[in-house]
């Protein structure tokens, strides 16, 4: 018999679960281990874009699963194929590496604009300048381009050559960028650092920037990518074109995958034996992330990501105006950061755990912003729900801050 106390007897403590376990899922509707059923606007921090156990997932996992799960990459394999097929048709990329996760991904486009500045310009190119409060992923390299210490801290000596502007400031990039400049890193929509929007004319500077000085441009689409945004990718919102594009989380629907996308040109200086990855390209999440891909392709649905965005602020607006809790209120799609007043500051964990006791999932963004990531099909009747249920457990947070 397992329960909560099971994980804090058998699981290395850089986790704090909170008190249920869900054991199934079905569209936007999660159950625990008492059958308690909760709304879901957390979404797996935005990998569930589907929503849970969507059936087309599930009777495409159940296909491959009957006929191919593994062959390493000293081979290829047919659906690693058609989705790389399906992502350089809807994308600028030319080529695709897969991998496992976001953090593979994004390690594998700073190993790429390292290499690639290596064999154009020379081994002194090797400035990556990133952003402050950005999430990058958690190997070394990774968490060494994030801008948040705390993830980082304790883990030196780190990667060097990594540099981090201010998020939104064009003068701080062009303070650091140079001819030693190899890449700038930079999600579209901060998301581990409070679902924060990059304006279109920062983005068009940094590719104005990176152009300039030959640096390429990455941008980290794990979180914002999949059709978070309303768009496949944030960057079909701006238009500014990456060089590099990474992308993970609802990809695979809750399966494990990432993938990094690049021109011809730049991917030319991966070749055979520079990198690689044992289960990057396996054929059952390929498969299913080739679904995924085509289902929220579809124009419909990214245009009712849109209107379902309208739906949630409306309704979060309302619930401001009779708690007045947030100072702000912001995001693109089905990314929405809440922000807390200052006087609550620090207490978003704490807003979470009262969301959970009225059968609710939402997300942390930091110690100060409520995150929502639901489903991108979440139905109008959940919305509505998980409205009611956030205003309430709202009334219950500030009744405890007397």
């Amino acid at each position: 018999m397992t329960n909560r106390s099971t994980f804090d007897d058998v699981m290395v403590p850089n986790y704090s679960p909170l008190p249920i376990i869900p054991v199934r899922g079905k569209g936007s509707r999660i159950w625990d281990e008492n059958n308690n059923e909760y709304i879901d606007l957390a979404g797996g921090i935005a990998v569930s874009c589907l929503g849970h156990c969507h059936p087309k997932l599930v009777q495409r996992l159940q296909q491959q699963a009957e006929n191919l799960w593994h062959v390493s990459n000293v081979l290829t394999n047919q659906p690693a194929l058609r989705l790389a097929q399906k992502l350089t048709e809807l994308t600028f990329a030319e080529k695709v590496f897969f991998a496992n996760s976001g953090a593979e991904a994004n390690e594998a486009a700073l190993k790429l604009a390292r290499k690639y500045a290596y064999d154009h310009f020379g081994p002194e190119k090797t400035q990556i300048i990133s952003f402050e409060n950005s999430f990058h992923g958690r190997t070394l390299f990774t968490v060494s381009a994030g801008g948040q210490a705390k993830y980082s801290d304790g883990f030196g000596p780190l990667p060097g050559d990594i540099d981090h502007a201010v998020y939104n400031d064009l003068a701080s990039v062009e303070a650091l960028i140079s001819e030693k400049t190899c890449a700038v890193i930079i999600e579209p929509i901060q998301g581990e650092g409070g679902v924060k929007s990059a304006s279109k004319d920062f983005l068009k500077g940094l590719r104005e920037l990176c152009d300039k000085h030959n640096a390429l441009l990455i941008f980290d689409e794990i979180q914002t990518g999949a059709g978070r945004t309303g768009e496949l990718y944030a960057y079909q919102n701006v238009d500014v074109i990456p060089d590099i594009l990474t992308t993970a989380k609802g990809i695979g629907g809750g399966f494990p995958i990432g993938a990094m996308l690049t021109t011809t040109e730049i991917a030319k200086s991966l070749v055979v034996g520079t990198h690689g990855s044992t289960y990057g390209g396996n054929p059952l999440g390929c498969a299913v992330a080739e679904v995924v891909v085509d289902i929220i392709s579809d124009r419909q649905l990214l245009d009712n990501v849109k209107t379902k965005h309208r739906k949630f602020m409306d309704g979060l607006d309302r619930i401001n105006e009779r708690h007045k809790i947030f100072s702000d209120i912001r995001g693109s799609g089905l990314l929405i950061g809440c922000e807390l007043k200052e006087a609550y500051h620090g207490k978003a964990k704490d807003l979470l755990t009262e969301a959970l006791s009225q059968n609710l999932m939402v997300l942390v963004a930091g110690p100060n912003v409520m995150r929502l990531a639901p489903s991108l099909i979440i139905p109008d009747e959940d919305i509505e729900q998980g409205l009611m249920s956030l205003d309430k457990a709202i009334a219950s947070f500030l009744s405890k801050q007397d």
